[in-house]
């Protein structure tokens, strides 16, 4: 389950000194007005919000589209933030829009769509009729884990003829098998999880800690190619796909208390902040070895959201994670990152970057974007509490 509150927890003592330098009552306002006008755009349950197109137009997309849970999330946030009831209804209305992707064994991504949205209206509600949906969606999902390879299957084939991709990307879905395995007591989610993502470990990472995008397997868990799909080239360091593995690693760390896990996470940290080529406002490049072309505020909302986290399990460089991360949120609490009140078609942010080389989603507002920022500024504000 997502551990915003629970961070605080063990809030490390810089943290206490800290000056707050983000207003997340006003930024929690606007988004409230945002999406207001979000909720007003989408009256159809079936066309979920996912971007802008290249002319401007809202891009929706359909249930079983990878990010269909990003709304609802977002919509729980909201109301985790202000409490006010038509936000629990809409919340409700947009998280039971996925329902039936509960039972859908086709994607590896239903940590997204049922997790991201159940899973935070449960923690918020304790609503039960969410909990079977999730452990149905769990029991999906566990179904393309396959023993001999020891990882979860991303897509069902890759160019080139090979046909067990897995993607960094997959790192994020874990969290949601990590609490059907507490909730159900089925070992099993816990395990595999744990197997994926040693396996990630030892072959999706490079010697200076970046992650290749896609890895290829065959029959027996051999690594057949690393290749890229949605970063600049083969060897190059997709942005967004290392603040997936920032934040998938540091979750790991949280639900199993192994050390590696955490050693990993710091190391990816490492990287990303100390890259030369990431600007000084620290929201990065769409990829590590492009500076100058597009940002993707996208990858400094994960990557900000998930060294909150991090910043809360001390080491030398907590401090460092902590203060990035406000600079992040900073920046993307502003110009030119958040845009206008009624623009940007309702989105909070812009200039994120999803998939250049296939020429989608260029320059745009992405929902997952919005989802982890303000996950981010929820976590920000559950620590700055905790100081006071």
């Amino acid at each position: 389950m997502k551990k915003v509150l629970s961070l605080c927890l063990v809030l490390v003592a810089f943290a206490a000194q800290s000056q707050s330098k983000i207003d997340v009552k006003k930024e929690f306002e606007f988004a409230a007005k945002q999406y207001e006008g979000m909720l007003a755009a989408h009256p159809d349950l079936t066309k979920f919000p996912q971007s802008t197109n290249a002319d401007g137009t809202p891009r929706d997309m359909k249930s079983d589209w990878w990010c269909s849970g990003f709304f609802g999330g977002s919509l729980w946030y909201i109301y985790e933030y202000n409490k006010a009831p038509q936000w629990k209804e809409a919340a409700h209305k947009w998280t039971m829009a996925v329902e039936k992707e509960q039972y859908n064994t086709g994607t590896h991504d239903l940590g997204f769509m049922i997790y991201c949205p159940f899973g935070n209206g449960y923690r918020l509600t304790k609503n039960e009729a969410y909990k079977p949906i999730m452990l149905t969606g769990a029991k999906s999902l566990s179904t393309r884990f396959d023993p001999k390879r020891g990882v979860i299957k991303s897509w069902n084939s890759f160019k080139g003829g090979y046909d067990y991709p897995v993607i960094i990307d997959n790192m994020m879905n874990l969290e949601f098998l990590f609490w059907a395995a507490r909730e159900s007591g089925n070992k099993e989610f816990y395990n595999l999880s744990v197997i994926h993502a040693d396996n990630t470990l030892k072959n999706h990472y490079r010697p200076d800690h970046s992650a290749y995008h896609v890895l290829c397997y065959g029959p027996n868990g051999e690594v057949l190619a690393k290749k890229n799909h949605q970063g600049a080239a083969d060897e190059s360091a997709w942005s967004r796909g290392q603040a997936w593995g920032l934040y998938g690693y540091t979750v790991m760390y949280r639900e199993t208390k192994d050390q590696k896990y955490l050693d990993h996470a710091r190391n990816i940290a490492d990287f990303i902040l100390n890259n030369p080529t990431l600007p000084a406002d620290k929201i990065p490049y769409w990829d590590y070895s492009k500076p100058g072309e597009e940002r993707d505020a996208s990858a400094g909302a994960i990557a900000a959201s998930a060294l909150l986290e991090l910043s809360t399990y001390g080491g030398k460089n907590a401090k460092k994670y902590y203060n990035d991360a406000v600079i992040m949120l900073e920046n993307l609490s502003k110009a030119p990152y958040k845009a206008e009140l009624g623009k940007n078609n309702h989105f909070i942010l812009q200039h994120s970057t999803g998939h250049k080389l296939g020429k989608s989603e260029i320059d745009v507002p992405l929902v997952y974007a919005d989802y982890y920022y303000l996950e981010g500024l929820l976590r920000y504000d559950a620590l700055n509490k905790r100081k006071k």
